[in-house]
Formats: C-alpha cells, structure tokens, sequence
C-alpha cells in the first residue's frame, strides 16, 4: 500500500515537470523564430508526445520503485523526447544563433525552479482545504517541488546533450565549442555510468538540498 502511495504521490509531479520542461524548449525556439515544435506538435502541455518509452516510464519507474523498495526516499530522474529545433530557423532581430541556443537550453530548468515556486505559493492555499483534500494534494506538492528542482540540477550539468552541456557550449569560443559538441554522442552513456555510480548524485545534492530549503521553507514547511 505505501508503495502504491508513493507512485500515486510522485508519478503526477514527474509528468509534470518533463512536459513543462519540454514544452519550455519548444517555446522559446518558437520565440526566436523556429517553427519546427509547433509543426511537430509539441507545443503542448499533453504529456503523451512528450513521452519516450526509456526516459520518461522505464528508468524513472525502475528507480522510483527501486528507491522506495529499498531505502523508503524516493530518489528518480529521467527525460522525455526532446523537442525537435533548427537552429538554422532562428531568425529573432537582434539575437545571435549562439544566444538563441543558449536560452532555449536554458528555458527548460527556468521553468522547472518557476514551477517549483508556484507549487510552493500553492501549498499554503492547499493547507486551507480540509484534511482529506489537503494531505494528498500536500504530498503531491511536496513531490512536485523535490521533482522540478531535481530536473533543473540535473539537466544544468555541463554535460552534452544535456541543458547545461548545451548552455556551455553557447557560451565557449571557436573552436572549444565544437569540441564540446563532438563529445555529445558520449554524454548519455556517461550520465548512466555516473548515476549509477552514485557520482551524479554527489554532485547535484548540495545544490538540490539549498533549493529545496527555499522552496520548502516559501512552502512553510521548514
């Protein structure tokens, strides 16, 4: 039963937060000009043409369950299919294609923090519902807010083709940008050995536990 609790609770929030992040990306390249996620049909909120079969149900389901099974904390990270983008389209006046490609990497962890914090404005409305209504919104909340601020970090790693990797690589001069970008074909299988190495978690939970204090503490919860 507390299994099936804990799905129930964190599944909502881990949807959540990879369609939001995803539509994010497809957004701002529809800002500088590229039609390509409108054409794809991912500028949308629906999860389903957000989901991939390997990122978005079988890692994070192995790991949700796999962490609550064994230690009781959930503990999960995952994707969804990236959003399709040329940046041979970006035609915004006054921005180059390397500012483009940079705010439109960074545009999917923004929005996961500025979910974060509404889910934390929105706790403390919930905690005026009574009980039976507010436990469980409370906890999914909760879920939200650990879930949105575990794909920021994680996707602000330095690593292509992650966020952060790609971010990087709009900020490096020739020709340290294109070597980085080389490196890409690399980047998943190194983020799997990482992870399950436990490296990957060293390095996101200074950060994640200094945000989720925020948030939390904004919650009222700390």
């Amino acid at each position: 039963m507390e299994l099936l609790q804990g799905v129930i609770i964190w599944v909502p929030g881990i949807l959540f937060a990879i369609t939001m992040h995803e539509w994010a990306h497809g957004r701002m390249a529809t800002y500088f000009g590229d039609p390509t996620p409108a054409l794809m049909g991912r500028l949308t909120i629906n999860p389903l043409p957000h989901v991939d079969l390997v990122w978005t149900i079988i890692i994070p389901g192995v790991m949700l369950l796999g962490s609550l099974m064994t230690t009781g904390t959930p503990f999960v990270f995952g994707g969804a299919k990236p959003v399709p983008i040329d940046p041979g389209n970006f035609s915004r006046p006054g921005a180059s294609m390397r500012q483009a490609m940079f705010w439109v990497a960074a545009a999917g962890p923004f929005l996961n923090l500025l979910l974060a914090l509404g889910c934390a404005v929105l706790f403390r409305a919930v905690m005026l519902l009574p009980d039976y209504f507010m436990i469980p919104l409370a906890n999914m909340l909760v879920a939200a807010i650990q879930m949105n601020v575990l794909l920021a970090i994680f996707n602000l790693l330095p690593i292509p083709p992650l966020d952060g990797g790609r971010m990087l690589g709009a900020l490096l001069p020739h020709p340290l940008d294109r070597h980085l970008a080389s490196l890409e074909r690399f980047g998943l299988p190194l983020v799997l050995v990482l992870a399950a190495t436990g490296v990957i978690g060293h390095l996101m939970v200074p950060a994640m536990t200094f945000l989720n204090h925020i948030y939390l503490r904004l919650a009222g919860l700390t």
